[in-house]
């Protein structure tokens, strides 16, 4: 079992190393490609209809479309977690206009400074980009009216932080939408061991019905998946990591693996009092 340290250091290197190259060569933080090099996204979706939309800042690193189902709105200051070189902080930037703001949190340099440089590139004044991590959001409590994150949740290691410092973060009344890996059942410890898999998004999965649950009790109501589809990880691919026998077990019926697209709000009230840095409940 690797420590949260470990865990963090690999996926940190992992998109060091992904920030370094052209999106010809990466296909997906969520597909084989981020560990061996195949070319065939499986789970990221296309951005090439939404307005904002900057190719140069696409790596292809998404498992969903959560700015499309955020309900942005013109003025509303949002936060992206997992921000990369900046793709779903510019849509989101479209959105809000110049009296919005958008800030995107990521806690990998290298993918920070190709933001910034994809920023000065556009000329964009009311974006920016922060080094920090989703179990330590560097922002003001109840700060932004909406949170958004694409296959970023699934990498961190303590997720009841992670929800909990989003449900501090947002304002009251404010919503995140978020876009994730989660499992039906699961996964061979075999399979969850791989770290480049790790890195890909499927073993840093947890269990749908544990995913939800943790929303709720950091604080949320009227959580709802807003979309979902199943991810299926090609059987010839799988062998080079783990045997026959269990890739047989594991797409005997329907995968385990899915894709959604959570919403969900913070209540316009909250009784708790609790929800600054390092309180006992949030």
């Amino acid at each position: 079992m690797k420590t949260v340290n470990e865990i963090k250091s690999i996926v940190r290197e992992k998109y060091g190393a992904i920030a370094a190259q052209n999106k010809s060569t990466v296909a997906s933080c969520c597909t084989i490609a981020g560990c061996c090099g195949d070319s065939s996204s499986l789970m990221a979706d296309s951005y090439n209809h939404l307005d904002g939309y900057v190719a140069e800042a696409d790596l292809g690193l998404g498992c969903g479309l959560p700015t499309e189902y955020a309900a942005i709105e013109h003025g509303h200051v949002v936060i992206d977690l997992g921000s990369g070189a900046g793709n779903d902080a510019f849509i989101a930037r479209r959105i809000v206009g110049e009296s919005g703001k958008v800030i995107g949190i990521d806690f990998t340099e290298a993918m920070i400074h190709r933001a910034r440089s994809n920023q000065e590139k556009l000329g964009f004044n009311n974006v920016e980009f922060r080094l920090g991590e989703i179990e330590s959001i560097p922002i003001t409590s109840n700060y932004a009216d909406v949170v958004v994150s694409n296959c970023v949740l699934n990498l961190v290691p303590n997720k009841h932080i992670a929800c909990s410092e989003i449900f501090r973060i947002l304002k009251p009344g404010g919503h995140f939408c978020i876009s994730d890996i989660v499992l039906t059942r699961e996964l061979p410890e075999s399979l969850k061991e791989i770290a480049e898999m790790y890195a890909g998004c499927v073993s840093g999965a947890i269990q749908e019905s544990e995913y939800l649950r943790i929303i709720e009790e950091a604080g949320f109501q009227n959580v709802k998946i807003q979309k979902q589809k199943t991810i299926s990880i090609p059987e010839d691919e799988l062998v080079k990591y783990i045997s026959a026998d269990l890739v047989a077990s594991l797409n005997i019926d329907a995968s385990p693996i899915k894709s959604i697209t959570v919403f969900a709000e913070k209540p316009a009230k909250d009784d708790r009092n609790c929800c600054e840095p390092n309180s006992s409940c949030c």
